[in-house]
């Protein structure tokens, strides 16, 4: 449990050198990010007019991370989880540099597009489980829960200030200036892990022996399985990301065809979640652990009721209230999975597992979006997120009567 609740946590958290060093520059990148998300999806719309390309570009940027996450796993836990991070945030410095120049010489259609956006994905599937598994090398063990809770607040504010941003420049520059902030925003992060002061072992796995990538990562995979409580919370977070999260690359469609809006209004929803995020996040560095995976089992069902009346609704004040709410329940559910399995899990098979926690988190969403985008063609963009989200409550069904072993597994 972290050493303090309340603001006096949050404080004595950022007093650790690292983690504020950390924060400050994965902050300014994330913020970036959802620029150039937005951007993305904008433009794909502007191409094509097409859920179904919605679907696919944001499957482009997300679905790698199902394929090279698990290995990025397993080099989490042998090499340098660091510098494999400065590396992978390089690399998407250049894919976001070509992304602007095309768009700015007007040569970029939606195939180079999705081109671009599928080697970000391949990077964020290496990047995300040595980022996952370096956070509690940042912090002592007390302090984790209220780190992970203000790392969720930072990432929530970006979706709150990117979006934002990214439709003022939209606006008055064209996509193409959201695309050039976002490469300048890599930088920062870049700086902000060279500063970093680590030992070789707080920013390293324990190595890999003589097994090959391939035995450990049947080892990892084994081992989530067989957990009695990783297993059945991977389960429903599967779902979840798959029947629900999809919401958020579908937005685009939502905003023009459902809401009969434009930018502004795309703005508007993307950022009314992320407002609702932050409310959660804050309350959750606030709050302390103890009693996360109840927390996690009753947001599970809200977010899935959330999405089910933004499904119900062509009224955009209600479907920004809606949104609101599934924001606020999306990140409690998360920052309290992810700091359940970070206390829980082996400390040598922790990128693996979190790989796998990364791969749902940012996988999930990218088949829904595709699924879902394709069947939109024919069924339109409301009946088969609604169809997912009932199907995120079933399995939450079977979830919550497993909860008592569950609870004993995680939290003792």
């Amino acid at each position: 449990m972290p050493s303090s609740s309340g603001f006096g946590g949050v404080v004595a958290t950022f007093q650790h050198r690292n983690f504020r060093i950390y924060i400050t520059g994965n902050a300014i990148s994330l913020v970036g990010t959802w620029m150039q998300r937005i951007a993305v999806g904008w433009l794909t719309w502007e191409l094509t007019g097409s859920g179904f390309w919605l679907g696919l570009v944001s499957c482009a940027d997300l679905l790698p991370a199902v394929f090279f996450g698990p290995f990025g796993g397993v080099l989490a836990d042998r090499f340098n989880r660091r510098r494999i991070m400065m590396a992978t945030q390089l690399i998407a410095l250049v894919q976001a540099t070509v992304l602007f120049a095309l768009t700015v010489a007007g040569v970029i259609t939606v195939e180079l597009l999705a081109l671009l956006v599928l080697v970000n994905g391949v990077v964020i599937g290496f990047n995300q489980p040595a980022r996952l598994a370096l956070m509690p090398s940042l912090v002592p063990r007390d302090d984790l829960s209220t780190a992970i809770a203000i790392n969720s607040v930072a990432f929530n504010l970006a979706r709150f200030i990117g979006p934002a941003v990214a439709g003022l420049l939209i606006v008055t520059t064209g996509v193409a200036g959201a695309f050039a902030a976002n490469a300048l925003s890599f930088l920062a992060f870049v700086v902000a892990l060279a500063r970093l002061r680590l030992s070789a072992e707080a920013e390293s796995g324990a190595g890999g022996g003589r097994a090959s990538v391939l035995e450990q990562l049947g080892e990892g995979i084994a081992y989530t399985v067989r957990h009695p409580g990783i297993g059945p919370m991977l389960l429903l977070l599967a779902m979840v990301s798959l029947g629900v999260r999809p919401f958020v690359e579908l937005m685009p469609g939502f905003a023009a065809d459902v809401f009969g809006r434009g930018a502004d209004g795309l703005a508007m929803l993307s950022s009314t979640i992320g407002i609702g995020a932050v409310i959660t996040g804050v309350w959750l560095a606030r709050r302390g652990g103890g009693g996360l995976t109840r927390l996690v089992l009753l947001n599970a069902l809200f977010v899935s009721l959330a999405i089910i009346a933004f499904t119900a609704t062509d009224n955009f004040a209600f479907g920004l209230l809606a949104a609101a709410v599934a924001g606020m329940a999306m990140v409690a559910t998360g920052v309290a999975m992810q700091t359940l399995m970070q206390m829980s899990v082996d400390g040598a098979m922790r990128g693996r597992v979190l790989s796998l926690y990364g791969i749902i988190f940012i996988g999930g969403p990218a088949a829904g979006a595709l699924i879902m985008g394709s069947l939109s063609e024919a069924f339109g963009l409301r009946l088969p997120l609604a169809a997912g989200a009932t199907l995120a409550v079933l399995i939450w069904l079977w979830t919550w009567r497993k909860r008592k072993a569950i609870t004993m597994a995680l939290e003792g």
